[in-house]
């Protein structure tokens, strides 16, 4: 079957494109939405241009589109995205990386079914923390690049999601109930390794910005980026 995959460089809609490949299935191409609302309930916003860079390392075509991020308004964005793919690359499905948001899960099986394409969610219902070590057993290299709960802080920002960062929130789920895949918005990931690129990504330059337990950083990868 013929894919594009709803992606936004973290680290469940990554997963979620290796684990379609690895199971045989055509990765056709990637399709991202920009929203300008960084509180978007739909779309995940930290270095989300940066997917462009991820893109080129897949060899996978990249389809694109900018929203204001209204509520449900963004999702009128989302299905021109979604068939602008069935168009040029003929998909038959798409591959979402939701895992609890029904929210999100519900609104993209809407758009699939108006269509008449298929819409797979390889990552539902899966256990948080089962999650991410099946993240990192697959050699997977991902970064914090947002935090937005108490007590997360600026400090978050650039960890790498390893053992010891599995043990800090299963720590910080047990006292502050934080989800510890990040589930809940508490914080956001990208993806600077894992085996779909051809080689790592690497961050020449960093800005972090915000306050209290709200927090973001963009990253700059080469001399080209703003």
């Amino acid at each position: 079957m013929r894919l594009g995959v709803l992606f936004s460089g973290g680290k469940d809609s990554a997963f979620s494109a290796y684990l379609a490949k690895k199971h045989g299935y055509k990765i056709l191409c990637l399709i991202s939405v920009f929203s300008h609302n960084p509180d978007s309930y739909m779309f995940h916003t930290p270095c989300i241009e940066k997917v462009k860079k991820q893109a080129e390392l897949m060899k996978t075509a990249l389809i694109t589109r900018y929203t204001t991020g209204i509520k449900e308004k963004e999702l009128i964005d989302l299905k021109k995205a979604i068939k602008e793919a069935v168009e040029k690359h003929e998909i038959e499905g798409v591959v979402t990386g939701a895992v609890e948001s029904a929210y999100q899960a519900s609104r993209v099986q809407k758009i699939c079914d108006s269509l008449d394409i298929e819409c797979f969610n390889p990552l539902w219902q899966k256990k948080q923390v089962e999650l991410l070590r099946d993240i990192i057993r697959n050699n997977f290299e991902v970064i914090i690049t947002g935090v937005n709960a108490y007590p997360l802080n600026e400090k978050w920002l650039g960890k790498k999601i390893d053992y010891e960062f599995i043990r800090q929130v299963i720590g910080l789920k047990e006292k502050y109930q934080i989800n510890p895949a990040g589930e809940g918005g508490e914080f956001e990931t990208f993806v600077i390794n894992c085996p779909l690129f051809t080689k790592p990504i690497e961050i020449l330059d960093k800005k972090i910005i915000g306050e209290k337990n709200s927090w973001r950083m963009e990253i700059k990868l080469n001399d080209t980026d703003s």
